[in-house]
């Protein structure tokens, strides 16, 4: 019996979560998630992630299994994923990955590239630019050495954008060219699933999580990881406009504005990224039941073949 990978992807705000689970518990199977902050316990509010309530309906995993201090790459979540789902695909045939980090899903599915080891005067050199110019260098260095990638990185990940600029001053290449490597073959087939949204409801939607997690506590979440505000994991939308609040550079009902806007630009940048993805099949949030008679069709007719 062959085993699938089901994975249920959307920008933010979409309804991957209670879409999942759905999906998962007319699957009878579990989720893991590949949202890259999820990972962290002490961002629960800022980051969306499922409920304990949510959390009881379905087991899942990849949630709240890191603190802000751990050192963690997409190479680990590939790794660690993939040692989980030999576990999982003893006790069921499907597993659920859902989740709105494009390049934590690619590398479950496809694996990582074979990108070139950088050299430390390249590292130092693209450190260097990071310092003095900061994340507006390290972006105008991406769009002038690869624009294909700048499309679609989150522009406001300084480390995805060192990433590029390093890989492009040590190979004279695009990063680009080395993540459209050929896939690595998996052991389990996969079936890809995306949640559509006209744009005008997407950002209502947006607009509407935003100030829900500013009442649920938000700004007392962002208040605990000030101090920490230099780790990567902290440079996130939500948290990073806020601790511009505290530093007085911005009003809270600015930072609380320039939440919504930074969340609207991250979910175009998810959908750009989505939709260079044809084996993506899309459903509307009103037609789960649709989707789930999707994949359950793929899988029998797979089986029967």
């Amino acid at each position: 019996m062959d085993k699938y990978l089901v994975v249920i992807a959307g920008p933010t705000a979409s309804g991957k979560t209670a879409t999942a689970i759905q999906v998962a518990k007319a699957l009878g199977t579990e989720i893991i998630s590949a949202d890259s902050r999820q990972f962290y316990k002490e961002l629960p509010i800022g980051t969306a992630a499922p409920t304990k309530e949510e959390q009881s309906e379905v087991q899942h995993h990849m949630i709240h299994n890191l603190n802000v201090e751990d050192k963690y790459d997409v190479a680990d979540y590939e790794n660690d994923v993939l040692a989980l789902l030999k576990k999982l695909y003893i006790n069921y045939d499907t597993v659920v990955l859902t989740g709105g980090s494009g390049l934590f899903i690619d590398a479950v599915c496809k694996g990582l590239d074979s990108i070139p080891d950088i050299s430390d005067e390249v590292r130092n050199k693209v450190n260097k630019l990071y310092e003095e110019g900061g994340l507006f260098a390290l972006q105008n260095e991406v769009q002038h050495l690869d624009p294909e990638y700048y499309n679609i990185v989150d522009k406001y990940n300084p480390r995805r954008l060192q990433r590029a600029v390093e890989v492009c001053y040590q190979t004279g290449l695009t990063y680009s060219s080395f993540r459209n490597n050929t896939a690595k073959v998996r052991d389990f087939k996969i079936i890809k699933v995306a949640l559509l949204w006209d744009r005008n409801e997407l950002i209502s939607r947006i607009n509407l999580r935003v100030e829900k997690m500013v009442s649920e506590g938000l700004l007392e979440e962002a208040k605990a990881m000030y101090p920490k505000r230099h780790l990567n994991s902290l440079n996130t939308v939500g948290y990073k406009e806020l601790f511009e609040h505290f530093d007085g550079k911005a009003t809270l009902n600015e930072a609380i504005e320039h939440i919504k806007i930074n969340t609207r630009q991250y979910a175009k940048r998810q959908m750009t990224w989505l939709r260079k993805n044809n084996d993506y099949q899309w459903f509307t949030i009103d037609e789960i039941p649709e989707m789930i008679n999707y994949i359950k069709t793929v899988i029998s007719e797979n089986n029967n073949q």
